[in-house]
């Protein structure tokens, strides 16, 4: 395996390992950035950065794009880094970062930032490993959200209950102490143990709040180390679920996927239940999850969302506790 500079002769290579890149990632359309996007600043990151290409027997296997940050000079952006599916566990991907470190040392580089999806664990786990920690948060939302949050006085009140798949209330109870005042402030907090083998929560902050209701689950699924669902009747209209293991989100349904805005079909499609994952997590038939959790176009293709969301409740083993 080698590791060398990349000029422009190589930028047929580039796009196709970044083409096969952005095929994994599988982003949504709102974040996808085709080849014809990015060409001129890979062209320029050549000329004025560091793109280097690791090399077996001659054929591309990886690549990494760094540019040089000019209102902070001291700093280098590696903005683009994939290593073949095929070719890692070799050190490649530690052996790019390596090189890439001392060409921009050469430059007066001091330090490297870069992004990754939160859901990018293997990437994740290299650049914990070789150091590198968290400063900030990229975010996304969907504007049609957005405006509905912001102009709250028309929509209608929604209601949420999160599910710990435990019968340890005490530690449920001890870590949402731990935690919650951190995420904002909440009128009230009741927590329930269930005879199905399930601690619910329910709290107001997370009924008004649906990043909030995820970060909740992300927490108590990663202290306890049990799966969580959190189940939430939204504007009254459309049921969604948020399914988490060990703090890693693993599902995530909503019955109208197009209700807030809309969708490509791969993304519609995203938010349809993973019947096996919840079959796994939760104990149910794969056939009664596919019977009741189903999606439509409209809240109208549905039984009433209060009763869907009973339903739904019904075929996981869980409370809702949602009627207020």
């Amino acid at each position: 395996m080698t590791i060398r500079q990349a000029d422009k002769s190589d930028l047929p290579r580039l796009r196709e390992l970044r083409d096969e890149f952005q095929q994994e990632l599988a982003r949504p359309h709102f974040l996808h950035e085709p080849w014809e996007a990015v060409a001129a600043e890979v062209e320029e990151t050549i000329s004025d950065g560091v793109v280097l290409i690791a090399e077996d027997d001659g054929a591309p296997v990886g690549y990494a794009l760094a540019s040089l940050v000019p209102e902070t000079p001291i700093r280098g952006h590696l903005y683009d880094f994939f290593v073949r599916a095929d070719a890692r566990k070799r050190g490649i991907g530690v052996a790019l970062v390596a090189e890439l470190a001392k060409e921009l040392r050469e430059r007066g580089v001091t330090h490297l930032s870069l992004d990754v999806g939160v859901d990018n664990d293997g990437a994740r786990r290299l650049y914990d490993r070789l150091g590198f920690f968290p400063y900030e948060t990229f975010m996304v939302a969907a504007l049609d959200d957005v405006e509905r949050r912001l102009d709250p006085a028309d929509r209608p009140s929604s209601a949420a209950s999160t599910h710990v798949q435990t019968d340890d209330e005490s530690g449920v109870r001890r870590a949402l102490e731990q935690f919650m005042p951190r995420l904002g402030r909440s009128e009230w907090t009741e927590v329930f143990a269930t005879q199905q083998g399930w601690v619910t929560v329910v709290d107001e902050l997370c009924d008004r709040d649906r990043s909030a209701q995820r970060r909740v689950a992300t927490e108590l699924s990663e202290r306890m180390g049990t799966p969580v669902i959190a189940l939430a009747l939204e504007e009254g209209a459309v049921v969604r679920y948020l399914a988490f293991e060990r703090g890693r989100m693993v599902d995530e349904y909503l019955s109208v996927p197009s209700y807030y805005g809309e969708l490509n079909k791969a993304d519609e499609i995203s938010l349809s239940a993973n019947a096996t994952m919840m079959s796994r997590l939760t104990g149910a038939e794969p056939a009664q999850v596919r019977a009741v959790v189903r999606t439509a176009s409209s809240p109208a293709g549905l039984p009433p969302a209060r009763e869907l969301v009973e339903q739904i409740a019904g075929v996981f083993g869980l409370e809702t506790r949602i009627d207020r």
